[in-house]
């Protein structure tokens, strides 16, 4: 677009507060949020950097949404950058977005909290308070009846589902309740997030005061703790800042940025206690001030799906108003500490920052060992375990810069067989078909790495193809630790620091699958079950040691009575019944 184009976009716009987006065919390339939407867009028509410059001449359209606040602009900006990933933003590459909440595009539509909303649903949000927001969704749910099945569990039913008998639902589906009644209902909840907190409130006030008089006192008091919540939902955020001897929560952040690379660390300390510790990539801002606009663009990013802290303490000072503001309504003290144990914190938090456990875990070898456009810095690593076909399960561990990602990982019951290829091409399908769907809320990475050789990797190939996800997979093979690539293996030095790193995936994979499937195997009913004299805490002490009830048979007596602890005459009554 040229300035011409620009300005002449600008002129349409209104004078409210909202977000631009400004798009590259379907791709968008920068999002903003801004007080005036006009003059806001229209100042793109003289760019501040060759870098904007350089966005807007390729850009061929924008696209704005307005809001009603500054506020929701604020969030709304950093929701869209964490799911448009735009490439001209300062983006988080690790984390969530903003729960929203939906009233589908339906006949009788459905309510829900999501990231992702369907096309033609009636949306509000963004929220920083997912448990604020599932609270309300669920009071409104009682107390309206309105749906939260899927459309498909919504088609075809002959009777009402159990949310109907827990009170969460009236069930238009069968016809308990006609279409207009149930029309208006939803009318009443959409009036609620429009602002009349009165819609929800006034219904549990009442709903309080006759459990309190029928002396259903814990009823009472979970009501009024719902309320309160419901109360402060539409609330101005305009309470005192808590004082020092308030803040019961503290995050210290310290930002530090190397060239196009950007690490704000994160020590999380509760009753002066330093609990938790993260460190956070991001794309390195622009201009003279590249800390502050550092972490004016983590910020928001980041206390997407979290509670905000009482207080932040920072290495430098966001350098962004409206940010600071926000964080003055929600009542969160900020403060650029300059001496004493406070200034001790954000300097510990800035060390690690500036530290590079990734540099030395073989991220930029692997890449060239590899030939990997990249670093490889996000590493995702599968393995599946069972025993005997049996309790067969999955694991997908993450691993970032090094480091285990755990709140990253997941797992997966699969299909019961003794086929390690069909069920690794199962694990990675799954994984792979979530990501295609925008369904999974974890970055792609850069690698995958399969726990196995040839066959696990064809296997893993087979079902990335499959689903049309285009991320580069690696096996490792136990027995002589060779890396299989399409290509061919790999015998890397044993001290090299690129296969120390995948060793270290490797094995943390191995480890989640089979503490899972220990899990899944001790629920499962075995022949152990049938044995007389043997209980559940023997059975899992017999499968433990000897891991599968084929190995448990093939035991001498003696063994099973070392093992189990029981008497000769149950021993042989294990062999007997085996």
């Amino acid at each position: 677009m040229d300035a011409s184009a620009v300005r002449a976009r600008a002129a349409d716009l209104p004078r409210d507060p909202g977000v631009y987006l400004f798009y590259e065919a379907e791709d968008v390339q920068y999002v903003g949020k801004a007080v005036d939407l006009r003059e806001r867009v229209r100042s793109y028509a003289d760019p501040r950097s060759d870098r904007i410059r350089r966005m807007v001449e390729r850009a061929d359209r924008i696209d704005v949404a307005v809001t009603d606040t500054e506020t929701q602009a604020l969030l709304l900006e950093a929701n869209l950058i964490k799911r448009h990933q735009p490439r001209y933003n300062v983006r988080l590459k690790d984390d969530k977005s903003y729960p929203l909440v939906q009233f589908t595009d339906h006949p009788v539509p459905r309510i829900e909290v999501t990231r992702d909303p369907d096309e033609g649903a009636t949306v509000f949000g963004p929220f920083t308070e997912k448990g604020s927001v599932e609270t309300v969704v669920k009071a409104l749910r009682e107390v309206y009846g309105l749906r939260g099945c899927s459309d498909h569990k919504y088609r075809g039913r002959d009777r009402p589902c159990l949310d109907y008998e827990m009170g969460l639902c009236s069930a238009p589906c069968t016809g308990e309740i006609d279409d207009d009644s149930y029309a208006e209902d939803v009318r009443a909840a959409i009036r609620f997030f429009e602002g009349e907190t009165g819609a929800l409130a006034d219904p549990l006030r009442r709903e309080m005061e006759s459990a309190a008089q029928d002396r259903s006192f814990e009823r009472a008091a979970n009501l009024r703790d719902r309320l309160d919540t419901v109360e402060s939902f539409h609330g101005s955020g305009a309470e005192a800042v808590a004082s020092p001897a308030d803040e019961r929560t503290v995050d210290v952040l310290g930002a530090s940025v190397e060239g196009d690379r950007a690490t704000v660390a994160r020590l999380h300390s509760e009753r002066g206690q330093l609990v938790d510790r993260s460190r956070h990539r991001l794309d390195a801002p622009e201009g003279e001030d590249r800390v502050g606009a550092l972490l004016a663009a983590f910020v928001p990013q980041y206390y997407a799906d979290r509670d905000l802290p009482d207080a932040i303490l920072c290495s430098e000072r966001p350098d962004d108003d409206e940010v600071l503001a926000w964080l003055e309504a929600e009542g969160v003290a900020l403060r650029v500490p300059g001496a004493g144990r406070e200034a001790k914190l954000v300097d510990l938090a800035l060390k690690n920052a500036r530290s590079r456990p990734g540099r030395d875990d073989g991220g930029a070898r692997l890449a060239d060992a590899l030939g990997l456009d990249g670093p490889v810095e996000r590493i995702e690593g599968f393995d599946v375990s069972h025993s005997g076909g049996r309790a067969a399960v999955g694991s997908d561990v993450c691993f970032v810069d090094g480091s285990a990602e755990k709140s990253a990982y997941r797992r997966k019951s699969l299909t019961d067989r003794n086929d390690d290829y069909a069920n690794m091409r199962e694990l990675v399908r799954w994984r792979a078909d979530r990501a295609v769907a925008g369904e999974d809320d974890r970055p792609d990475p850069d690698l995958l790495l399969i726990d196995g050789g040839e066959g696990q990797l064809a296997a893993a190939r087979d079902a990335l193809d499959g689903a049309g996800w285009d991320v580069p997979a690696v096996a490792l093979a136990k027995a002589e630790e060779r890396v299989i690539t399409p290509d061919g293996a790999h015998d890397w030095d044993d001290d090299a620091p690129h296969l120390h790193l995948l060793q270290r995936v490797r094995d943390e994979a191995h480890r989640f699958a089979v503490q899972y499937h220990g899990t899944v195997r001790d629920e499962v009913s075995t022949a152990l079950d049938e044995v007389p004299g043997v209980g559940p805490e023997t059975r899992r002490r017999l499968l433990r040691r000897f891991g599968s009830v084929e190995n448990v048979r093939a035991a001498s007596a003696a063994d099973l009575r070392d093992v189990a602890g029981v008497g000769e005459k149950t021993a042989e009554a294990l062999r007997r019944r085996l």
